[in-house]
């Protein structure tokens, strides 16, 4: 769940976010599967913010059961997924260079911190309203 709420987030940033020819940035995720159309383009990307998610869950939600924590680990987790999905993976699907600073890797840049702001905050609340601790670090 905490990845759709960060995802929604993120969502709403690449909806709005025009950084290349007027073009969003949702519509460039729905180029992963040849289309323009955003709507592609919303089901792609919260597929993946359901898996992104779901790796913070399994990897940090130990540590992620306090707010604070969780904000950290939150932006360092989209910070991370910055770099590997949207100065990597996507760019290398799309015949484009990787690795490369331009308007659209650092609007991502921005829109990978705002998932990872909300996808912390969305676990430790529902971790904490849930009254459920994961692994040993919530005791």
């Amino acid at each position: 769940m905490a990845g759709l709420v960060g995802g929604t987030g993120f969502g709403i940033w690449m909806s709005l976010s025009r950084p290349m020819m007027d073009t969003a940035m949702i519509t460039m995720v729905a180029g992963l599967l040849g289309s323009t159309n955003p709507f592609v383009g919303w089901l792609i990307h919260l597929a993946i913010a359901l898996f992104a998610g779901t790796g913070f869950g399994v990897l940090l939600g130990q540590f992620a059961q306090r707010l604070a924590p969780a904000l950290v680990l939150g932006l360092a987790y989209g910070a991370v997924w910055w770099a590997v999905g949207a100065l990597w993976i996507m760019p290398a699907n799309m015949g484009m260079p990787v690795f490369e600073w331009n308007d659209v890797t650092g609007s991502s840049l921005g829109g990978h911190l705002v998932f990872g702001l909300l996808a912390g905050a969305a676990f430790s609340c529902i971790a904490q309203m849930t009254g459920k601790r994961t692994g040993t670090a919530g005791g």
